[in-house]
């Protein structure tokens, strides 16, 4: 099956689907769940250097067989070290994915340089320029983050990865506009997290109720996971999801065959959000 795919603000272009390596894999050998994933039909692979396991990704890659243009690598930069530059510690990424260059290269949280954004952000051109990355861009960035950067930036940001669901969806409107005003595509970590994170909430019925209706028009099973994965779909989101079952992976793959939710159906799953205010990822500190 053939992956569709969304166009950057810089003419790349990314599967608008990926299969992660951190949460349960993050400080884990990723080698056997990147390969499940990539035999199951994903080609775009998120990563980065705060999962401690790009070693294993680039092995999962060589073993694959799968040529690299066929596939789209993302990496994140994590705190710098002492005399290091977001341009060296991607240098030091490449080494362990065994790869020439990385598709994105994203800063995966704003805190850790703060005070410096614009000089990190200075970096990341160069890392563009030089042909380390084929796209740039950011993770985990509020509407002032992002201004931040944007003011004399050579390149925007591509991309801007961070958690999103129904129940803060109302909360991001601020980032998403932002968004669209740049043409930054918006990625999502922590897309499921309604359902399997914090169950029993005001979206439960209506993603049954809408699961149900899909099943029928299908003629064939829907998971509530592909409700959720389709409602980011159809907003243009850059889905970065994760499992260890082969029948997951699958299934959120197969999502792209899922008959599309009315208008009706969209704004009940964001009116249900709307009334619950829940974010998992609390840990990424100066994160939104």
């Amino acid at each position: 099956m053939t992956i569709s795919t969304l166009t950057l603000n810089d003419g790349n272009e990314v599967p608008w689907i990926a299969f992660g390596t951190g949460t349960a894999h993050r400080l884990r050998d990723a080698q056997n769940p990147v390969e499940n994933a990539i035999a199951n039909g994903f080609t775009h692979l998120d990563g980065a250097q705060l999962y401690e396991n790009e070693e294993s990704l680039g092995m999962a890659i060589m073993a694959s067989g799968i040529s690299r243009s066929a596939l789209f690598v993302t990496t994140k930069l994590d705190r710098l070290q002492p005399d290091q530059t977001a341009k060296t510690a991607l240098q030091v990424s490449l080494k362990k994915l065994g790869l020439e260059y990385v598709d994105l290269y994203l800063v995966h949280m704003p805190r850790p340089h703060a005070g410096r954004l614009k000089e990190v952000w200075k970096m990341m051109e160069e890392c563009k320029r030089e042909r380390l990355t084929k796209s740039i861009g950011v993770s985990n960035f509020s509407v002032a983050h992002l201004q931040e950067i944007l003011e004399g930036a050579e390149f925007p940001p591509s991309v801007n990865q961070v958690e999103i669901h129904p129940y803060v969806w109302k909360s991001l409107q601020p980032v998403i506009a932002l968004h669209k005003e740049h043409g930054i595509v918006t990625s999502s970590y922590g897309g499921l997290t309604p359902l399997f994170r914090a169950p029993g909430g005001p979206l439960d019925p209506v993603i049954e109720e809408i699961r149900a209706r899909l099943e029928s028009t299908r003629g064939r099973p829907v998971s509530i996971g592909q409700v959720l994965i389709k409602w980011l779909q159809q907003h243009g989101i850059l889905v970065v999801t994760t499992s260890s079952k082969a029948d997951r992976m699958k299934e959120y793959i197969d999502t792209a065959r899922v008959p599309k939710l009315t208008a009706e159906e969209m704004e009940s799953i964001e009116n249900a959000g709307a009334q619950r205010y829940y974010k998992f990822y609390q840990y990424i500190r100066g994160a939104l």
